[in-house]
Order: structure tokens, then C-alpha cells, then sequence
């Protein structure tokens, strides 16, 4: 990405070209064999994630387009308790209108969104009428988000509910225990449930890093709700004392690599939580440039979960085009 090109307001936050024909994963048979094979060495991996920032740099316009590319990879999510219809339909309004338009402009672009809008059940119909006449999807979170302890029917039921009122993605929540008592066949039976709940809409499964013990669990966890038919893996729920690091992300898109290069089918990857800034999200672009390749740097394979990174990656464009950085009031999140 290393020129800014301009764009059409019929694009969905990605080049037309991009994986417009991709197959959804179908998933495949548990393959306990695969799973046990699982390895981490911690110094390793986390002597590689601290390579990341410290190697990838990108300055002037050739950070602008990397920034504008993350912007289009944002789940733009609001999970509070306070959360009020008038506060989500702001946030799809900046869904809809990410970056002031003579910032825009001056970039050369004429539109661009976010990969979707993420909320409680509750307020996917509010989100779903905020949002018509775009392409962006409605993310809702469920199974008892964030702790998973819902009775299984219950979650059942909340996936339904939320794909009969719109949305066109459900984010759950594995129960951590299955992974933490090695019942890896129960958390392949849950998600392959899930799975089916969600007909069309994708489904993306929150691991919840933190809460999983061991990096090897991570990987573990990942490969069996992959093979359980996940859309995407998702580290964390946001809502734990620490959700995305570099060293979990890089496991998990390691895991998304070794299941493309044994069955053929691509699974996106979200990190979650904690990522505030542009710098930040430059970190993770160059994870999945490096781990996985070009063919994931697109909202259909990879997407940030967050609230506060867009307003702080708005600040830096503002900075690129005009010299000065916008005060917080020029850049409102809702």
C-alpha cells in the first residue's frame, strides 16, 4: 500500500477486487491429532512480536493510506452499560462518515466506512435502520458476552434473535472452561452450534486470551474453532484486564495460516481490546502483512474491535494534510 488512490462512494471499506468470491470456511471433522501437535515457545514468540514495531515503519503518504486501510478494518463497537439508541445511531452516523470530508478530499478519496458496527443485541435494529442504504454490516456480540455462563439454549436463542433483527455477523464467546479442562471436543461441539445458529451471518469466535492460561492453549483453541466452521478468530472481549497483545495475535494468525495451508480456506482474524492508536494498529497491519500476506490486509479477513482508534488515526490524517494536529473536539467519536 504505497499510494493513496482515490475511491468511489459504492466501495464497501475494500477494493472491489478483493476476495470477492471467497469461500466461506465449512469447517472439517476434529482432528485431535492436529490439535495435539499444537507447540508455543513463549521466549520465542515474544522476542518476535517485540520485532514488529521496532523493524515496521511507515512515514508520510505511505502511513496516510496504511491508516486510511485500518479505518476500513474497524469494527466500530460501543458494549457499555449506558449505552442509549441516540448514542448508537452516533456511532453509525460515524460509521457511515469516518473522517471529516476535506480531510477526504484532500486525500484524494471520495468515501470510505468502517467494516462494521458492533453492539449489544439490543440495539442491532437501531444499528440496522441507522446503517441503510450502506454496505456496512451489523456486528452483534452474544452467547452470553463477555463471560459466556449463559444456559447453551439461551445463547442459542440470543444468536437467532440477533440474525432475525439484521445482523449480518454474530461475535461469541467460547466457554473458556472446555479449553482450561482440555475438552476440546464440547468446544468443538459449541461452536459448530453456534455456527448453525448463525446461518448466513458470519460468525466470529472470541477466544478470550487472557482468561486461556497458555499461549499453546490459544493455538489449541484457535485450530478447534476454526475446525468448527469460524469465520473469523477474535482475541478478546475487551471487557478483560488485558485483551490484545502481539504475542496472542501472533499464535492465532499463525494458526489461521497453518489451517489456509492445510485445507485451503482463508479465516479472518480480529484483535480486540486495548488498541487505542494509530501507531498501534500499524503494529497489528504489520503482523498480518508479515504472517499472513496482502490477501488478509481487507476488512473480509481482518478487522480491529474498537472504540477510541479511530478517533486518534483521524487525528494523525488530520496531521498529514494540514500540519497540525485536530483538537479532540474536531474529531468526535459519537
Amino acid at each position: 500500500m504505497t499510494t493513496i488512490t482515490s475511491r468511489t462512494a459504492s466501495d464497501d471499506g475494500t477494493q472491489p477486487s478483493e476476495n470477492a468470491a471467497l469461500p466461506r470456511n465449512p469447517g472439517m471433522p476434529l482432528d485431535m491429532g492436529w490439535v495435539n501437535r499444537v507447540h508455543s515457545n513463549r521466549s520465542a514468540i515474544e522476542r518476535r512480536a517485540a520485532a514488529l514495531p521496532a523493524r515496521r515503519t511507515v512515514k508520510k503518504e505511505w502511513q496516510a493510506a496504511w491508516l486510511l486501510r485500518a479505518i476500513t478494518c474497524i469494527d466500530l463497537t460501543t458494549l457499555a452499560g449506558d449505552d442509549t439508541p441516540g448514542n448508537v445511531r452516533r456511532l453509525c452516523a460515524k460509521a457511515r462518515q469516518p473522517v471529516r470530508q476535506e480531510i477526504l478530499d484532500a486525500l484524494g478519496f471520495e468515501q470510505l466506512t468502517v467494516g462494521a458496527v458492533c453492539v449489544y443485541h439490543q440495539f442491532v435494529a437501531t444499528s440496522v435502520e441507522a446503517l441503510q442504504g450502506t454496505l456496512i454490516p451489523v456486528a452483534a456480540v452474544s452467547t452470553g458476552f463477555p463471560a459466556g455462563l449463559n444456559a447453551f439454549e439461551q445463547k442459542l436463542q440470543e444468536i437467532t434473535a440477533s440474525v432475525k433483527a439484521g445482523a449480518r455477523e454474530i461475535d461469541i464467546v467460547i466457554s473458556r472452561q472446555h479449553v482450561l479442562t482440555g475438552n476440546w471436543q464440547e468446544l468443538y461441539a459449541e461452536v459448530q452450534a453456534y455456527r448453525a445458529a448463525c446461518g448466513e451471518a458470519h460468525l466470529k469466535t472470541i477466544l478470550a486470551t487472557h482468561e486461556l492460561a497458555t499461549l499453546r492453549n490459544v493455538g489449541m483453541a484457535s485450530l478447534v474453532c476454526m475446525m468448527a466452521g469460524a469465520d473469523f478468530i477474535k482475541t478478546s472481549t475487551g471487557k478483560e484486564p488485558v485483551n490484545a497483545t502481539l504475542p496472542v495475535g501472533l499464535v492465532m494468525v499463525r494458526a489461521v495460516r497453518d489451517y489456509y495451508e492445510q485445507t485451503g480456506y482463508k479465516v479472518g482474524f480480529k484483535p480486540a481490546g486495548g488498541i487505542r492508536t494509530a501507531k498501534a494498529s500499524l503494529d497489528w497491519l504489520a503482523l498480518i502483512k508479515e504472517e499472513l500476506g496482502n490477501e488478509w490486509l481487507n476488512n473480509h479477513l481482518f478487522r480491529f474491535g474498537a472504540s477510541g482508534l479511530l478517533s486518534d488515526i483521524e487525528r494523525q490524517l488530520a496531521h498529514f494534510v494540514t500540519g497540525q494536529y485536530a483538537a479532540a473536539y474536531e474529531n468526535p467519536l459519537v
